[in-house]
């Protein structure tokens, strides 16, 4: 393993655990906030990054794409949610979905601030480090975002989109579900080997637009 990758998996280790944990917890906090416990009763509604911990989406694929695509993209262990406890169950599963990306584009804030804080310090490596760390913390958190506001089963746009949906076509949508991961495992493959551009013409464009408007808003440059 080359220094080079070392350093990329230390100066982005941090920031996608953290990305990847407080998505989760968001989630599970909201769904009991909207009166679903199942999260909570399971031991996901907590910061502990341990478990919220998938063997391929948290470890195995961040890896694989910090080899192939030089940054890691990968996803934590889904929350449980029963829809059908939430108060609402249509309207809160907007909420409840939601509460993922927002946490990540709160998470692109904070790492953003940082990073202000430490390029007005004087020059020295710990704060070169820290500056490596927050940039990665705000990419990170608008792949995740932007990835997972895409309206495609399971994701959390797909559920934002069925709670948005008249009852007849949101049940129509809702019927992809099984579906949907193997769509999104292929779009990965097929993007990792160069038969599409998925992720170039689509989620990296939005990546892009996140993460300069975060940097405008913060000012940094």
């Amino acid at each position: 393993m080359d220094a080079n990758l070392i350093q990329k998996i230390t100066v982005f280790a941090i920031p996608l655990i953290f990305a990847i944990t407080l998505h989760e917890a968001a989630h599970a906090f909201a769904a009991r906030f909207f009166g679903d416990s199942t999260a909570y009763m399971l031991g996901r509604m907590t910061l502990n990054p341990i478990k919220h911990i998938d063997p391929i989406w948290t470890i195995a694929i961040p890896l694989l794409t910090m080899l192939t695509a030089g940054f890691p993209f990968g996803a934590a262990k889904p929350v449980p949610v029963n829809f059908g406890g939430l108060q609402n169950p249509k309207r809160d599963m907007i909420w409840v979905a939601a509460a993922g990306p927002f946490a990540n584009l709160l998470m692109m804030i904070a790492w953003a601030v940082l990073g202000k804080i430490v390029i007005a310090v004087p020059d020295s490596g710990p704060a070169n480090f820290l500056a490596l760390v927050a940039g990665a913390g705000i990419f990170v958190n608008a792949l995740l975002m932007v990835f997972n506001l895409l309206p495609l089963l399971p994701l959390d746009g797909g559920r934002i989109l069925t709670g948005l949906l008249p009852n007849r076509l949101a049940y129509s949508f809702s019927r992809t579900e099984p579906y949907g991961m193997f769509v999104l495992i292929g779009l990965i493959f097929l993007d990792s080997v160069g038969i599409t551009n998925f992720f170039g013409l689509i989620v990296r464009p939005l990546v892009q637009f996140s993460t300069n408007s975060i940097y405008a808003i913060i000012g940094l440059s």
